[in-house]
């Protein structure tokens, strides 16, 4: 690149402003935003249970789900087989030591959720390597000073990994994603090892090009096309326009014949065992993409701002600011992925929250590239917004929680009481300790920023983190015991193992009508109710809408009522066993 190219370059940073972050301070954060949440709460439906399913149904041994993901005798066709690989590895090593502590099921819960601290590990250890290998490069670097003052390569490229590291964590729509038992949190720490693997490739071809191959196959063994093809289409974009990483275009032989090596180690013997399984795996795959609704447009339109809140504003603003430098690799390459992930997005059939988290990365990387060509008023603003917003959000927990317990205000406590009919309301003193003790925290980072004034330009995106994780930790403290009795199928799977129990003859097996996966996983692994497709099963569960429920069969000769139940706030959805006899 030309010498007058460096010199207008849009960063303008002194080296007070990328004074170093304490490295205590990025700890505790990683740490409260991986562990809050992730324990002490049920598994909920749809995909966190899901995947717990596949996991303790590949350890029952049954017709390869080992090698095929399946609830019970259900094909869960919709994903690859990686996450599921790795549950049923932690459940295997270590439910044996954590039964001696907790009941066989809450050690399975628990041995299953411990692979999320490797995903987020992944996913923080990669952007940060990552950000600091392409903000090292002299295309980056901020302006000259004339009498000098600016800071060193090292320290400018530590500071923007400290902030591309601190923005996507405060992500707001991944934070809840990444504490499932789901493909999710795979599929983006998998993301970040590719961007982590492109940019080393400037420097070093051959570990690089291992590494993204790795990634790459990990992508797709995890969540299939949807997962691995926004990294095959992010390389093609990176790599083709001539540009730094040319040189570099010939080792992505390498990256693909990993990447296919991994896909085919499963693939053909999966294709060997479970033709029928294969078959919908392609099939849902098919169904995947598509040109989306109407329906679709508008929730992308109304949904991704909010879930790449607060990055999506400052990436935009980077592309603008570094516009004559979209062939330098610090946007190339976060660029490439932004573009291969949107273009996935788009052509979903049914985009939603796994497709926009794709997102996530390279806005996260886009947006720290920003901060440097922000002048002094913009950051300031953004670090007073980060303070308003946030001690409103956590000031509405806490206004909630109060309301919860005492009654107080009453508008509020009637729709909370709508939302939560049945709970026992009862405060968990350890649980409120904790979440005092985060508030306060907040309140000192607060007053860190407004009697400090601190010069370090990672200021915002740590009042932005702290904000999250502070209203993350209250939520997860707080609320979660409403939430788990809002979200969980523990009791209705009860009362239903009881009907069972007491109402199930020998040899009798159960079809379902209606039912969810999320319900029928639910039902798996809570009590280990096993569900059959066989039509010919004497005892039928259907999951009914509350409004038809009472018109439902029940006046079909044959047709006896064995149980009903539901769970206590879900206005909509209730449940029934029958005994069914064939007609004639």
């Amino acid at each position: 690149m030309r010498t007058e190219d460096l010199r207008s370059t849009p960063a303008r940073l002194t080296a007070t402003a990328a004074a170093k972050l304490p490295r205590l301070f990025l700890l505790t954060v990683g740490l409260v935003y991986i562990l809050a949440g992730l324990f002490y709460r049920d598994p909920w439906k749809t995909d966190d249970v899901t995947s717990l399913a596949t996991m303790l149904t590949a350890l029952s041994g049954q017709d390869h789900a080992w090698l095929l993901p399946q609830v019970g005798q259900l094909a869960q066709a919709q994903d690859g087989p990686l996450v599921t690989w790795v549950g049923a590895f932690f459940i295997w090593a270590l439910r044996p030591a954590l039964e001696l502590l907790f009941t066989p099921l809450n050690a399975a819960i628990i041995a299953s959720r411990l692979p999320n601290i490797l995903w987020f590990a992944i996913l923080t250890s990669s952007v940060w390597y990552g950000t600091y290998l392409l903000g090292r490069r002299a295309e980056a670097q901020p302006l000259a000073l004339p009498f000098g003052g600016e800071p060193s390569e090292r320290d400018y490229g530590r500071m923007l990994a400290d902030a591309a590291l601190l923005l996507i964590v405060a992500t707001v729509g991944i934070i809840w994603r990444m504490h499932e038992t789901s493909e999710v949190p795979a599929v983006i720490a998998f993301q970040a090892l590719a961007f982590y693997a492109i940019a080393r490739m400037l420097d070093h071809p051959v570990s690089g090009s291992i590494t993204l191959g790795v990634a790459t196959g990990a992508a797709f063994l995890a969540r299939g096309w949807l997962g691995g093809l926004p990294l095959m289409l992010a390389a093609l974009v990176i790599f083709i326009p001539k540009g730094a990483l040319a040189d570099a275009r010939k080792w992505l032989v390498i990256s693909a014949l990993i990447a296919a090596s991994l896909i085919l180690l499963w693939w053909i013997p999966a294709r060997a065992f479970g033709p029928y399984w294969t078959t919908s795996w392609l099939t849902w795959t098919g169904h995947a993409f598509g040109w989306p609704s109407t329906r679709a447009w508008l929730n992308i339109v109304r949904d991704l701002p909010w879930f790449l809140w607060p990055t999506w504003p400052l990436a935009l603003l980077a592309l603008w600011r570094w516009r004559g430098w979209f062939t330098a690799p610090h946007i190339r390459i976060p660029l490439g992925f932004a573009l291969a992930a949107l273009l996935v997005l788009l052509a979903g059939s049914d985009p939603f929250e796994p497709e926009y988290s794709t997102l996530a990365v390279p806005c996260a990387i886009l947006a720290a590239f920003a901060l440097p060509t922000l002048r002094r008023g913009v950051v300031n603003t953004l670090d007073w917004f980060a303070v308003m917003c946030f001690s409103l959000t956590a000031a509405t927990v806490w206004l909630g929680w109060i309301a919860l317990q005492t009654g107080w205000p009453a508008q509020i406590s009637a729709n909370i009481a709508r939302q939560t009919r049945g709970f026992d309301i009862h405060i968990a003193w350890p649980a409120t300790l904790i979440a005092i003790l985060g508030t306060l925290a907040w309140i000192a980072l607060v007053r860190w920023r407004l009697r400090n004034h601190p010069a370090g330009l990672w200021r915002g995106t740590a009042l932005s983190a702290g904000g999250l994780l502070t209203t993350w930790l209250l939520l997860a403290t707080l609320w979660m015991p409403a939430l788990d009795y809002v979200r969980s199928y523990r009791d209705v799977s009860a009362s239903l193992a009881r009907a069972l129990a007491r109402d199930q003859r020998p040899g009798e097996c159960i079809r379902t009508q209606g039912l969810g996966s999320g319900q029928r996983a639910s039902f798996l692994v809570f009590n280990g109710i096993e569900l059959s497709f066989d039509e010919g099963c004497p005892l039928l569960l259907q999951q009914l809408d509350m409004h038809g429920a009472e018109a439902t069969q029940t006046s079909r000769p044959g047709y006896e009522i064995l149980w009903e139940g539901r769970r206590g706030p879900d206005r909509h959805e209730m449940f029934r066993l029958a005994r069914v006899r064939p007609a004639p």
